[in-house]
């Protein structure tokens, strides 16, 4: 039997550990009337993503793409999880298509260029008008000075027609129509948009292969025509592709005026407010128009749209 001396230094421990078991014993039984989140099973800790389904056939310009060959199948594979998981620029082009391909179609026709030659636009600027690329191709149809003007349009510091999209446009197609010529299938043609026809014709000798599906080409100009390919896919049938676009939510066509110019322009600002418009409202119908002012020699005559005032506000 223990003293009373030890008795006394032994009780206040055995109180203390009797206070801590008992104030553990409630904090688990009070944890038990405590909701605990679920932990996520782990399919749902993460978003489903899927890929996007490649059509049993893909046309061109009515020629079909061979996608029964691996390599063609999985190139175009490629561009489609790109451009469908895109959403931001797809959603763009959805919204603008309409306006550039109201003008861009007619003239396509005109030139009996295949109407799926739109989307090459598309993959070249995106559908911007003043698109310039670090090379110094610019406008719609991303072309280069030396070409834009072998096939008529005037650039210079005041006026650059490369951004005058139906001027641009007329130039490509002159341009595609040469190169059909040459090659005789659409699809080489719109690869030699990118390669250049010295570019393809240097490949053909190599490789002594004639079809862009047969040839090893750079790596942008491989991936050049599916994108094409891809755009003409999701822009065709948004809705498979989980775009949804309604017909409100489209830019609409903006219908101008069209001001026949054969004098000096000494400044657009002052041109602008005369036509009830701003300058920045004149560039943005006008993009061709290179400067503060325009300079008229000879016979020359400017064709200047002017936005309906209907449309300044939406």
């Amino acid at each position: 039997m223990m003293n009373s001396r030890k008795m006394f230094w032994l009780l206040p421990i055995l109180v203390f550990s009797a206070s801590v078991l008992f104030t553990a014993y409630r904090s688990d039984k009070a944890d038990e009337n405590i909701v605990k989140p679920l932990t996520p099973q782990k399919d749902e800790m993460f978003q489903k993503v899927t890929p996007p389904p490649v059509p049993r056939q893909v046309f061109f310009a009515g020629e079909e793409v061979p996608l029964n060959r691996f390599d063609v199948f999985e190139r175009f594979d490629r561009e489609l999880i790109v451009n469908c998981y895109f959403h931001s620029q797809t959603l763009r082009l959805l919204k603008m298509a309409p306006r550039y391909f109201n003008i861009i179609e007619p003239i396509l026709k005109s030139y009996n260029i295949p109407d799926d030659f739109k989307y090459l636009a598309v993959a070249e600027s995106g559908l911007d008008p003043r698109a310039l690329s670090p090379a110094g191709a610019a406008g719609i149809w991303q072309l280069m000075k030396g070409t834009a003007r072998d096939y008529g349009l005037e650039v210079n510091d005041e006026v650059d027609e490369r951004y005058h999209i139906e001027k641009a446009s007329v130039a490509a197609c002159k341009y595609l129509l040469e190169s059909y010529i040459k090659y005789g299938d659409w699809t080489t043609v719109a690869a030699s948009y990118n390669a250049g026809r010295n570019g393809i014709d240097r490949q053909v000798e190599r490789q002594k292969e004639t079809h862009y599906f047969d040839l090893l080409l750079t790596e942008e100009t491989n991936r050049y025509v599916f994108r094409i390919l891809v755009l003409k896919t999701i822009l065709e049938s948004p809705v498979e592709y989980g775009f949804q676009v309604d017909k409100k939510d489209r830019y609409p066509e903006l219908k101008c005026k069209t001001i026949e110019v054969n004098t000096s322009i000494a400044d657009f600002a002052d041109f602008a407010k005369l036509h009830g418009v701003n300058y920045k409202i004149l560039k943005d119908m006008n993009p061709w128009l290179r400067d503060t002012k325009l300079t008229v020699s000879g016979a020359k005559v400017y064709e200047i749209k002017i936005l309906n005032e209907k449309y300044l506000e939406r």
